[in-house]
């Protein structure tokens, strides 16, 4: 073992440790390790940035996209019912319906995309044929994990492989390469469920009555949020004119928050001067103002009239110091706390959050998420907890205002925070009438990955574009559906394989494996890789696991003078075997 080595698989073991710990988000750990590799000199500053550049992290980048759209219009959660609509009410047709359903979606579309679709419909069919909903939600998750293996795009680890056999030189595999092993698993996956695997679920049955989470107008109602609502003007010689909402820390400084800004029609001083904030038009009727959802960015008019909530000592200091005029709000004014757009939630933090322990000002929560903490409810606590300086604690319930689409992103931060109730119930419903273009669309790169006229990277980034072009999502939403974190895994993780390989580490653990069962044969070491990647991925994320292992199952089937097909192709379905423990 040379020093290099040692290095590489000392920066290998610490990231496997931080992943398993969860000490880190795994985003950080990735990073860290191209940080580690660039540092100890173990690759230069290309090679360790290079996974940045990879097709890989390119395409699984443009299928989030995909998938968002098909979330978007409604496409997804179309489908999914149209199936679930022949389950009927018996246990056994549920269940086979029910994995039928999720495989098919899941062989196109991410698998928890898929998941979080179908959830509310399962819920809502077992209460309706009085079953458990225990005994479909372990059928929905496996059948989820069993579509990923069907196809090219199903799970990152099945294009991580394909890639890998591209920069070699090889032919990749191609869309259907998977479906016939991933055909196999999902019968059988599905005859073990029917037969042995749903009499081993449990049958729990809800002892008392569940408490009934309040809705977002109660919410609003229970934390008296229309008591201190206000509206301030921006008046002439206020500092605030041309500065941008962040730049007056309103919120940071003074714990107001701006809802909404009325725009009159007019804001030119002269205009104002001669007809003053409340203007009448030349018919003599008022003119109406423009109402703007801030964000950050959003630049401060002279006469706009800022809706804000806050306590009436908060308001009046932010209005003395910014000279603003504070006016009493108007009945209409409540529509800014809870509407199609913006709205309200409640929000747990879980033991493991990476917030616990920290204050709101610490961990940058407004810029970081784009959302509002109005409140802090802690259980026991008498007294109001300052927003800015007190820690957070395991059990704090957040107060969240701003846009509901923000708001549900929270539902993918699953180890920070817990989203009470049903944020997705609020907003306006899905652009439905752009479903038929994203079916078209979605068919579109099937076809041109299918029948090879594009690389699935030039086909996947086609696809994501033509989303937004053709207003399925909007270029936000597309940045909204792309799972980062997932992404900064795959492009961190990447030079570590290269580290490996460089090192000659690649070469070691193939050499052992081959030592250890090549005097079996070549089915036994296919067995070995596939028992590794099995037990790795039930404790790491599937994508690390392949890019760890995947390496080494290329190198041994070039050691035993083999085409590595079937190597890799045992790797990719092993990573997505993930059935054994809650967090693989």
């Amino acid at each position: 073992m040379t020093p290099q080595m040692w290095l590489a698989l000392g920066i290998l073991v610490t990231a496997v440790i931080f992943f398993i710990t969860e000490w880190l988000r795994v985003d950080v750990v990735a990073l860290g390790v191209v940080v580690a590799l660039m540092l100890t000199g173990v690759l230069s500053t290309g090679e360790a940035l290079s996974g940045f550049s990879n097709t890989a992290v390119l395409t699984i980048a443009s299928l989030f996209i995909v998938g968002g759209a098909a979330l978007q219009t409604g496409l997804a959660g179309m489908i999914g019912r149209r199936i679930l609509t022949v389950a009927g009410t018996s246990e056994l047709r549920l269940t086979v319906v029910l994995m039928g359903a999720v495989v098919l979606l899941s062989s196109f579309m991410s698998d928890t995309g898929t998941v979080a679709v179908l959830l509310p419909a399962i819920i809502i069919l077992a209460r309706s044929a009085k079953i458990s909903p225990s005994k479909l939600l372990i059928p929905l998750a496996f059948g989820a994990l069993l579509g990923g293996a069907m196809t090219l795009i199903g799970t990152p680890p099945n294009i991580i492989v394909s890639d890998l056999l591209r920069e070699e030189g090889l032919r990749p595999f191609q869309f259907f390469s998977y479906t016939p092993v991933g055909l196999i698993l999902v019968v059988i996956g599905i005859v073990f469920m029917v037969f042995i695997g749903r009499h081993l679920l449990p049958d729990r049955k809800a002892k008392v009555e569940g408490q009934r989470l309040p809705t977002p107008k109660e919410l609003v109602d229970l934390y008296r949020l229309p008591d201190n609502l206000f509206r301030l003007r921006v008046r002439r010689g206020s500092e605030l004119v041309g500065r941008t909402l962040a730049a007056s820390r309103l919120g940071q400084d003074f714990q107001v928050t701006v809802l909404k800004i009325m725009r009159p029609p007019d804001t030119r001083p002269a205009a104002a001067l001669v007809r003053g904030h409340d203007e009448e038009g030349q018919d003599g009727r008022a003119a109406k103002s423009t109402p703007i959802i801030p964000n950050a960015d959003t630049r401060i008019q002279l006469n706009d009239s800022l809706i804000v909530q806050g306590e009436g000592n908060d308001v009046a200091h932010a209005a003395a110091h910014w000279n603003l005029g504070v006016q009493p709000p108007k009945p209409k004014d409540e529509k800014a706390l809870l509407n199609r757009e913006v709205g309200v939630a409640e929000v747990l933090l879980p033991p493991r959050s990476w917030f616990v322990g920290r204050t709101l000002v610490q961990t940058r929560f407004g810029s970081r998420y784009k959302l509002t903490v109005l409140g802090i409810n802690r259980p026991g606590a008498n007294t109001k907890l300052d927003l800015k300086t007190t820690p957070l604690q395991f059990g704090d319930t957040l107060l969240v205002q701003g846009e509901w689409v923000n708001i549900l992103a929270l539902k993918q931060q699953r180890r920070d925070f817990i989203v009470m109730g049903q944020p997705e119930a609020m907003m306006g419903a899905p652009n439905r009438s752009k479903a038929a273009v994203a079916l078209f669309v979605l068919v579109g790169m099937l076809l041109l990955m299918i029948t090879n006229a594009l690389p699935v990277a030039a086909a996947s980034m086609l696809a994501g574009l033509a989303m937004v072009l053709t207003g399925c999502l909007t270029m936000d939403e597309a940045y909204q559906s792309i799972n980062w974190p997932s992404i900064i895994l795959v492009a961190g993780m990447l030079p570590m394989s290269i580290a490996l390989e460089k090192v000659g580490l690649v070469h070691v653990a193939a050499n052992g494996l081959i030592e250890l069962l090549g005097g079996i044969g070549p089915l036994a070491v296919m067995a070995g890789l596939f028992l590794l990647t099995s037990i790795f991925t039930q404790v790491l994320s599937n994508t690390a696991t392949t890019v760890i292992i995947a390496p080494i199952a290329l190198a041994a089937a070039q050691t035993l003078g083999i085409a590595p097909y079937a190597f890799l192709m045992a790797v990719a379905i092993a990573a997505s075997m993930a059935f054994a423990t809650p967090v693989a």
